[in-house]
């Protein structure tokens, strides 16, 4: 019980509750006042303008927020008085709504929030053929109130905004510690549960997408804030704990292990990583108590769990050395002495993070120069040749477009002919769960249909319970604020709770409240049929085929990725901020890569062509950034040697296996290339370094001298690490290469020649 009431105090704290608060103003009050002014016939043009008009307003830069909901206004606007224009001429009125589906819809390749400007803009047709104006005057007139709702929402948005400044960007820190809390427990799951890893490492690919896009709307909202002013005090520490998740998140991408290797040394010994394990999660809830506290202002928890977790993971460390014995142990002591410092690091950042939010005033401040924070800012691209690009068959969002148009036109056509009641509601539901990815859209369905049916069972349940308007009228209010405040939290709810708002609202104008809710289940089972059936049978958008652009942008990343970290190496100090960029790109380019390959899961079975290959190639993917991580992580956090020829030979090596894959997908000739056998010699230079400081310090015991000096330890970590991890991304890179090849001539070629 006291888990469900602080997951509800935690809802109704939040941003999306804030946002449901928002809208539900948006659309009441203006009923209200103009109901007691005596203007009520007024009132239903401005809600509608003030309802369209709300998809714009989401989390991020405020100046794109306002601009988004002007644009959307004028759009939702122009879309009105079209329909309701073209409305008594059949041929016209299907001839503009092909038009603007397809123009409309295609808008979203400029971004997500572009794709809500667009979904309002569709929302605004469909809502124009349940309006009936037959005069030119009335329709302008309904046009002009419209946009005056439009308006007085953006004034709800901005007073909101100027009442609770912070509240948008705390939700987001909020969820990214939250993603970021389980990441790690999942990450500590892969240590010692051999039987389990392929599954976890599928759910891996989900949370990184979800924290990758949670950095992204932060980085949009905190390094352009104020850049005239300056940062507030407040927006400061928002930005240190944004800088701390993002570093936290690096670490545990650094730390992607090689877990059969792991398995080889360990073996009968498991239990010695046990402490290392319970200390990520440990660390993980830590973080996810943090997330909470966020949102209900409470105390930091005490540390001293996370301080005894960290003095365990070390002491397993000389137990397994104790045990196994030197030199038995090295290595196992190595990797569990790299996992330690891995975990020291993570425990340093979330100190961090809990100094902020105790309001520590010795908190660091953060030290971001202007031209340097642009460049972790991933900027939207609004030229025309953006759209242009997108006019072909090609272009998933063309496809999506063009099926989009058919399947309304066909709907529309379906309830004229059949003189359906309420067609738009078939539009409205078509218009909501189509998206162009077949699985997406299947999914979504569902949850509308059965969410729509629990909605119906409950208003009928509430209509044999009671009759009265007013109890209707409380319930269409509060239902549709829960509605807007679920809606990306919980598809399935919200159409629940919408459809309750519908049926008490429709209420008013047909007093049998039965046929309301029976119209509403029969239109949204026929929606829903009609965008599942258009997405597989018209030009139907796989995954498998759209992968070749998101795997080649990867490729580059990596590659991009793996030269920056050898540059880091050779000067730490100059390259530290290239070296960060690219990180970012490379973070962004995997996720890319992870979020395809979910969907590619969403596809019917029959369309999954090589399902395995395409695993094997995220797989390998999601390794190389997360080995070439590990790298740089240690180059940044430790004293080092200079970088030898033997690890500059092998990193050339490894980008130009990267590079020969690249062209191999994108069918183009490879001039570099780096002989077989100096990358096998330089390899075993590098595993010979780390064995010849290893027989060094058996000769050191040997000789009695048992303790072992920090600067001693920290070249056999270098060595071990540098050796193990450039011998391991030499494998990878050749296995993704073989892989990348395969994935050409069976998938790539074929779809090349079918086309």
């Amino acid at each position: 019980m006291k888990k469900k009431l602080k997951q509800l105090e935690l809802f109704l704290k939040s941003s999306r509750f804030d946002r449901g608060l928002r809208i539900g103003i948006g659309i009441t009050l203006p009923f209200a006042v103009l109901y007691f002014l005596g203007y009520f016939e007024y009132a239903p043009a401005v809600v509608v303008g003030a309802f369209l008009n709300a998809p714009g307003d989401i989390p991020g830069s405020f100046k794109r927020k306002v601009n988004a909901i002007l644009i959307s206004i004028g759009l939702t606007m122009v879309i009105t008085t079209l329909i309701l224009f073209s409305k008594p001429f059949l041929p016209l009125l299907l001839l503009v709504i092909a038009i603007i589906t397809f123009a409309v819809s295609l808008i979203s390749v400029y971004g997500f929030r572009a794709s809500l400007v667009s979904f309002s803009g569709l929302l605004s047709m469909v809502i124009a053929f349940a309006i009936q104006k037959e005069t030119a005057q009335e329709i302008f007139v309904h046009v002009a109130l419209m946009g005056i709702g439009g308006i007085w929402y953006l004034v709800v948005s901005f007073i909101f905004q100027k009442l609770a400044p912070v509240k948008d960007q705390n939700q987001l820190l909020s969820d990214t510690l939250l993603l970021t809390g389980k990441y790690l427990k999942l990450r500590a799951k892969l240590l010692t549960r051999k039987n389990k890893r392929n599954a976890r490492f599928k759910e891996t690919f989900v949370l990184q997408n979800q924290i990758n896009e949670k950095h992204e709307t932060l980085r949009e909202t905190l390094l352009t804030a104020r850049k005239r002013s300056g940062r507030s005090r407040y927006e400061e520490k928002q930005l240190l704990i944004l800088l701390s998740t993002i570093n936290i998140f690096e670490l545990i991408e650094a730390k992607y292990l090689d877990y059969e290797r792991i398995d080889g040394i360990f073996g009968a010994h498991k239990e010695f990583l046990k402490a290392s394990k319970k200390l990520n999660k440990i660390m993980g809830n830590h973080l996810i108590r943090l997330s909470e506290i966020l949102i209900q202002n409470d105390k930091v928890p005490d540390k001293e769990i996370l301080i005894n977790a960290l003095s365990k993971a070390s002491k397993s460390i000389t137990n397994y050395i104790n045990t196994v014995k030197l030199p038995e142990a090295r290595e196992g002591a190595l990797v569990l002495k790299n996992l330690y410092d891995y975990q020291e690091q993570l425990l340093q950042e979330i100190k961090t993070i809990r100094r902020v939010m105790a309001n520590v005033k010795e908190a660091s401040k953060v030290s971001l120069k202007r031209e340097d924070s642009s460049q972790f800012l991933t900027l939207q691209e609004y030229r025309l040749n953006v759209l242009v690009q997108n006019l072909s068959l090609d272009s998933t969002m063309f496809r999506h477009s063009l099926r989009l148009s058919i399947a309304i036109l066909f709907a529309y056509s379906l309830g004229f002919v059949f003189d359906i009641q309420n067609t738009y509601w078939i539009l409205l539901t078509i218009i909501v769960i189509m998206r162009p990815s077949y699985g997406l859209t299947k999914e979504r369905s569902k949850d509308r249909i059965i969410g729509t049916l629990i909605g119906a069972a409950i208003a009928v349940g509430i209509v044999l319970l009671t009759q009265n308007v007013v109890v209707y009228a409380i319930l269409a209010i509060v239902s549709l604020i829960f509605a807007f405040a679920l809606l990306q939290q919980n598809y399935k709810s919200a159409a629940a709770l919408i459809t309750i708002s519908i049926v008490f609202v429709y209420s008013f104008i047909n007093p049998d409240a039965f046929e309301v809710i029976q119209y509403r289940v029969i239109d949204t089972v026929i929606g829903s049929t009609i965008a599942v059936v258009a997405n597989y049978v018209l030009l139907p958008s796989w995954e498998v085929n759209n992968l070749k652009q998101v795997l080649l942008n990867a490729l580059k990343m990596n590659k991009n990725y793996l030269l920056a970290t050898q540059e880091l190496y050779q000067d730490p100090s100059k390259n530290k901020l290239s070296y960060n960029v690219a990180r970012k790109e490379a973070f962004l380019a995997i996720s890319n890569l992870n979020a395809a390959f979910q969907r590619l899961t969403q596809d019917p079975k029959s369309k999954q062509r090589q399902f395995q290959l395409i695993y094997e190639i995220v797989t390998l993917n999601q390794t190389m950034v997360s080995a070439i991580a590990s790298i740089g992580n240690f180059i940044s956090n430790h004293t080092t040697t200079p970088a030898s020829i033997e690890f500059h030979i092998l990193m050339k090596k490894i980008a130009n296996t990267l590079e020969m894959s690249f062209d191999s997908l994108d069918h183009t000739q490879l001039h570099k290339k780096v002989a077989e056998e100096t990358a096998e010699d330089a390899q075993e230079k590098l595993l010979d370094k780390y064995q010849q400081l290893s027989n060094l310090r058996d000769e050191n015991i040997n000789q009695g001298h048992l303790e072992l000096d920090t600067e001693t330890l920290h070249a056999l970590q270098e060595a071990y690490l540098i050796a193990n991890h450039m011998a391991w991304l030499k494998s990878l890179s050749e296995n993704l290469k073989k892989a990348t090849e395969h994935y050409r001539a069976s998938i790539v070629d074929d779809q090349e020649t079918f086309y």
